[in-house]
């Protein structure tokens, strides 16, 4: 039986992305997506709960994000979710963050759509080809 691990959202960046580069001189690149949802309570109350998600993108992606987006950047997101264990001061740590697969860019550099309320911004992805994964290039945009 096969399993499925992939997260897709869509939101704002709460921050500008931090980008860094492993020894091996790889990019990697973090930032934080804030996501709303809207509903109404048991006393019909419209309400509005946000979430935020980690995401890390890297190489040549690494740096699209961190060239293009910005604080308040809309932003459509897809990759699995990955978790991080570490040991500080003796305590078992966890974090779980998305490794972003995909990432478009829904408004321009401001993180708002134009006037026709367009994007005109390209979309980019991680090369993660495999022989599990195999690539139709007549699908691709390009």
């Amino acid at each position: 039986m096969s399993s499925l691990n992939r997260a897709t959202i869509i939101g704002n960046l709460t921050a500008a992305p931090e980008m860094r580069f492993t020894q091996g001189n790889t990019a990697v690149c973090n930032f934080s997506v804030a996501t709303n949802e809207r509903f109404k309570d048991r006393n019909g109350e419209q309400q509005e709960r946000t979430e935020f998600h980690r995401v890390v993108a890297w190489g040549r992606l690494a740096e699209i994000c961190n060239e293009y987006l910005g604080k308040g950047s809309k932003v459509y997101i897809e990759g699995p979710l990955q978790t991080q264990e570490w040991e500080k001061d003796g305590v078992k740590r966890y974090t779980t963050e998305i490794k972003a697969l995909t990432m478009t860019m829904l408004g321009n550099r401001q993180g708002s759509l134009d006037s026709s309320g367009a994007n005109n911004t390209p979309a980019a992805s991680q090369d993660t080809s495999s022989a599990h994964d195999p690539v139709d290039f007549d699908d691709l945009p390009f």
